[in-house]
């Protein structure tokens, strides 16, 4: 007996249905192991260079600097060819 058309569409939409839906919760249980992994005992240091409270940038040239060359490479214009008015925390 051969499949009708209907029958082989109607297979085929539910396989790559049933595939989309694995895919999503393989996602969402990696996504749960790397959290669970992500956990640390906090020891007070943190990894990331915070300002101090006053809200003090450390090495503020360099800062800007790097910024300043982010945005002109972003921009596709050379670094001299914009001007950074101010800079704030968000």
């Amino acid at each position: 007996m051969n499949p009708s058309i209907a029958e082989v569409c109607i297979l085929g939409v539910g396989i790559v249905f049933l595939g989309l839906v694995c895919i999503v919760l393989l996602c969402y249980v990696i996504g749960v192991f790397c959290r669970l992994g992500d956990k640390t005992p906090d020891s007070g240091k943190s990894a990331v260079a915070t300002p101090s409270t006053a809200g003090e940038i450390p090495n503020r040239q360099e800062f800007v600097a790097a910024v300043s060359a982010a945005i002109a490479e972003d921009m596709g214009k050379d670094i001299s060819a914009i001007r950074i008015l101010s800079i704030k925390r968000m």
